[in-house]
């Protein structure tokens, strides 16, 4: 029934494929430079040739293969210019579309998880995919209350697909690691395999979105779709009609990319804050700009509970940070395991090494750029800097991985969208711990945006 390619056998030559490829392809460059051609030439027709086969190898493999890709999306902006360019396009196709399954795949699957007479529930259903993901296709349909909708359908063996393609990928890691830099791409592998069961659980997803809809219903700033129908491997939400993110990225006016920046910044901290649940997936496929200026936000099959919000020892160190408290600063961060006990540092050197990255917050509004995020990358990734030295003596305790992973990845995008964000307006009113005890009595609420 399936037309995801399934067998580890199958999935493994195709990821062979990447590595193996960019030799031939090196290999074919280097023949190329001997006949004549410029480097620079031969450079960006191999950089693109490299891009296209990434894209294409991902995207047909689906599963645990794109979710690496999507993930990976949404830190280009740290790429070097002359790098960034071809991996940028190939990169940015993954966050909205993929090779989509077959409407007769499709169908089966209807037909096995809902019933043989699932179009009962349509009023009509659109064959073509609207959108295709790592794990699923969505389609857009009307349902039988004249409601349109979203039918997201999982695809046949996407559990599978992603435990393999994940394990494989551990074996690549050195090679995508330098895609981009600064970054260590094992330890973001191990953590996407670590939520496979969540992601693939529909019911979980269900859940997830239910609380956030309930508790952003009639908000000014965020929309969310309602749950409509879950079954297994199947979930369809109310449609969100709007201009995805990616668009606004690649052709939005700067009004549009710094209110998307703003809300984007204000959904990251304070829907933790009012739901206990962390949207960890914020890549831009799953972002709409909506014409009234309310950002749009779908896909909520990855999530962290945090239950008090996010760790007030966040907050606390940034404004300890900020105001130049050295040896408060190194104090906290011994205390909750990102300085091991058998390792001594210096504070102010430590301070030195987080005030750059925490720009954003020390300003009134701060303008991201691709080069102020190519900066930092480079300042980390350089081996003979005293950050980089200082960085691989730092630990990051398991709890906050992913919270890790998403600030990281919501600054890419915010890289992305060159917004000018009022970031410490977000922090003051939804992170613990950012003001002091007196002023935090009046955090957790927020004056929506003028539309």
């Amino acid at each position: 029934m399936s037309d995801l390619p399934r067998r580890a056998v199958t999935r493994t030559v195709k990821l062979a494929a990447l590595p193996l490829g960019y030799a031939g392809r090196a290999t074919w460059g280097l023949g190329k430079r001997i006949t004549g051609y410029s480097a620079d030439l031969v450079g960006t027709e191999l950089q693109q040739r490299t891009a296209e086969q990434l894209f294409k190898v991902l995207g047909e493999l689906k599963g645990g293969a794109m979710k690496l890709g999507q993930a990976l999306s949404v830190f280009e902006s740290a790429l070097p210019e002359d790098l960034a360019k071809p991996y940028r396009a190939a990169l940015t196709k993954l966050q909205e579309a993929a090779p989509p399954l077959p409407a007769a795949t499709v169908h089966a699957v209807l037909a096995e998880r809902v019933g043989e007479d699932w179009r009962d529930l349509f009023e009509e259903f659109e064959d073509r995919p609207a959108a295709a993901a790592s794990i699923g296709q969505v389609h857009r349909a009307v349902w039988h209350d004249g409601r349109v909708v979203a039918v997201k359908v999982q695809y046949p063996g996407a559990g599978e697909a992603l435990v393999s393609d994940l394990n494989q990928l551990s074996r690549f890691s050195r090679l995508l690691g330098p895609m981009v830099p600064g970054m260590d791409v094992k330890p973001l592998i191990t953590e996407l395999r670590d939520r496979i069961t969540e992601e693939l659980d529909y019911a979980l997803e269900a859940d997830a979105q239910r609380a956030y809809a309930e508790e952003f219903a009639d908000d000014p700033d965020v929309v969310v779709p309602h749950v409509v129908y879950q079954a297994d491997q199947v979930l369809v939400t109310e449609w969100l009609e709007g201009t995805p993110l990616s668009e606004v990225i690649a052709e939005g006016s700067q009004e549009d990319r710094d209110r998307a920046g703003q809300l984007l910044a204000r959904f990251l901290f304070g829907g933790t804050a009012r739901t206990g649940l962390l949207h960890a997936d914020p890549h831009p496929g799953n972002f709409r700009l909506l014409s009234d200026g309310r950002l749009g936000v779908m896909d909520f099959g990855t999530v962290d509970r945090l239950p008090d919000g996010l760790p007030p020892t966040i907050g606390t160190a940034l404004r300890l940070t900020l105001d130049g408290e050295a040896e408060e600063v190194y104090s906290l961060l011994r205390e909750e395991g990102f300085v091991k006990e058998s390792i001594e540092l210096d504070p102010d050197a430590i301070l030195e090494y987080l005030l750059p990255i925490i720009e954003p917050a020390s300003v009134e509004e701060f303008e991201f750029s691709r080069g102020w995020i190519r900066d930092q990358a480079a300042r980390i990734a350089d081996r003979r800097s005293p950050a980089h030295q200082l960085g691989k003596q730092l630990n990051l305790p398991p709890e906050y991985l992913l919270i890790h992973r998403v600030t990281l990845s919501t600054i890419g995008v915010l890289c992305q969208l060159k917004a000018s964000v009022r970031m410490r307006d977000e922090l003051e009113g939804w992170l613990p711990g950012f003001l002091d005890e007196e002023e935090d009595e009046g955090a957790g609420t927020k004056v929506p945006l003028s539309k």
